[in-house]
């Protein structure tokens, strides 16, 4: 198997060791303020860390948050010298954008350790400049040969399992920072904006879990100012702000961004709630993601942006990252026999028919922030995801998925592989037409992990439309496991540079691996 070494050189471990220094050095701001101090002494300080995402060959974006308002620089170099570096000028971290910013990198070197270090600076005294913060990150490879890896799950902060220092916090993203991926696929609910983060929780055998607690988790978000502490929530974990030090991030979003379950139009009959539209929730919410992750925004035919993209990772890997939230119908029982909405609306259809068409990568990777053959219910009546329960012909959102996998069949598009994390537990699922009720597509795979930090549930039932076959699953017998009874779970794929293998590994927190497939390249089905 051919891969890029996969053990960080001398450089990169001192670099990582003055980052991780500097940010357990750094002072949090108090945990529940909502805003920072307009201190009129002293130099901003970067004390959230920093993050880049959807890298490329060569460019990428870099994330920081200020104390108060600050003008943002960041530096780029081969090495941690930081000798010949490049600087870029960022923008102007004020309060409209609660003092985060976004700095984009173009003409970075292919297949490269860039090293990085943001500074920030008072606007009317340059000579005033707060501690740099590091980082590093590797540019996608020009060469096939160099292969990837990147790991993904998803679901963080859910069920009321916060930030507890008595288990070190969110550890499994130091597990995970250790296996050096050139990135990390975050598939949705990257917090739980409707759930509530109390400061203890007794666990069946008598046990307390303790959590970290702010203000803006003492209730269901409904503000932007409650939705930006949401997001900021995360980033009081040291696990985390280390990871994200040195793994860059690809990010999209799911229902818990918002609210659970959520559509567009919908009007909410929920009595914590005082604001009952989704739409206005969802554009707060919007913004506060898009201020508070470093994530490329396309704009759309009509001019927005957008959350779905494709983020190029060279001649190996695509990464198609849906949206299947913000396009959607209501949710229902979903039996219609004519449904041009679906769940990806009709807009975003074509745009991944277009861009699976015009892939050249030897895997395309659909990300998406929902699975396809599992019943994810909504209620007693509706459901949540794509499938319904109804074995037969596709209905509802299953004809929208029943036309993009055709179209995949007579294009013959290879290497297209699903990832999802949404129903907390990992499991592994082979869809084939000779299992089907609907027929006229190839094979393929569907894998499933998370949660990260989040209560596990059991294993959802499958739908035989598309003909799934549960290889593989782990999960518990009962609903809402705390990380504290039960490790959590995140996937791995790594791509071999030589022969172009595809391999995927389910893995639980502790080191195990508990699944792997192998997947051989230029197949229209495996």
């Amino acid at each position: 198997m051919s891969y890029r070494p996969r053990v960080p050189s001398p450089d990169r471990r001192s670099v990582l060791r003055g980052s991780i220094a500097a940010s357990a050095a750094l002072t949090l701001p108090v945990v529940g303020a909502s805003a920072p101090a307009f201190a009129l002494s002293g130099r901003p300080r970067a004390a959230w860390g920093v993050q880049v995402g959807d890298v490329t060959s060569s460019s990428a974006l870099v994330w920081v948050r200020s104390d108060r308002p600050a003008r943002m620089v960041v530096e780029t170099s081969a090495t941690e010298s930081f000798r010949r570096a490049r600087t870029w000028q960022g923008p102007l971290l004020g309060p409209g954008s609660d003092f985060t910013g976004t700095t984009p990198l173009y003409g970075l070197p292919p297949g490269e350790q860039v090293h990085y270090r943001v500074t920030l600076l008072d606007p009317q005294d340059p000579r005033r400049s707060g501690k740099p913060v590091h980082g590093t990150f590797r540019t996608a490879p020009a060469r096939r040969r160099d292969g990837v890896r990147f790991l993904w799950s998803g679901d963080i902060a859910g069920q009321g399992w916060g930030i507890n220092p008595d288990i070190s916090g969110y550890v499994v993203y130091d597990e995970m920072r250790r296996l050096d991926p050139d990135f990390f696929l975050c598939s949705g609910d990257n917090i739980y904006a409707d759930g509530v983060i109390e400061p203890s929780v007794t666990l069946p055998d008598g046990r307390v879990w303790r959590n970290v607690t702010t203000e803006e988790k003492s209730k269901v978000a409904e503000t932007l100012a409650e939705y930006r502490g949401n997001f900021r929530y995360n980033l009081l974990d040291r696990n985390l702000r280390e990871f994200n030090a040195q793994v860059p991030s690809i990010v999209q979003w799911d229902d818990h961004e918002v609210r659970n379950n959520w559509y567009p139009g919908q009007i909410l009959d929920d009595a914590r709630y005082t604001e009952k539209d989704v739409d206005v929730l969802a554009a707060r919410s919007t913004r506060a993601f898009r201020e508070y992750f470093p994530v490329s925004t396309p704009h759309g035919p009509a001019g927005e942006d957008r959350m779905h993209r494709v983020v190029r990772h060279g001649p190996l890997l695509d990464v198609f990252v849906l949206d299947m939230r913000s396009f959607r119908n209501a949710n229902s029982p979903g039996r219609q026999a004519d449904d041009t909405t679906g769940i990806l609306g009709a807009e975003q259809l074509r745009w991944l028919k277009h861009e699976l068409s015009r892939s050249r990568a030897v895997w395309k990777v659909i990300a998406a922030d929902m699975p396809l053959g599992l019943v994810v219910p909504d209620g007693a009546t509706d459901f949540e995801a794509v499938a319904q329960g109804d074995p037969g012909a596709p209905l509802g959102r299953e004809l929208q998925i029943a036309e993009l996998l055709r179209f995949i069949k007579h294009r013959r598009i290879t290497g297209t592989v699903w990832l999802t994390a949404d129903v907390h537990y990992t499991s592994a699922q082979h869809y084939a037409p000779e299992r089907a009720a609907f027929k006229d597509f190839a094979p393929f795979w569907e894998f499933v992990s998370g949660p990260l930090a989040a209560g596990q549930f059991p294993a959802n039932a499958l739908d035989a439309t598309f003909g799934p076959d549960r290889v593989f699953v782990r999960a518990p017998d009962r609903a809402n496991v705390s990380p504290m009874e039960s490790p959590q779970y995140f996937g791995q794929v790594d791509i071999d540079g030589d022969s172009g293998e595809l391999t995927v590994r389910l893995r639980a927190q502790g080191g195990a691996v508990l699944f792997s497939k192998v997947l051989r390249p230029g197949r229209v089905g495996q």
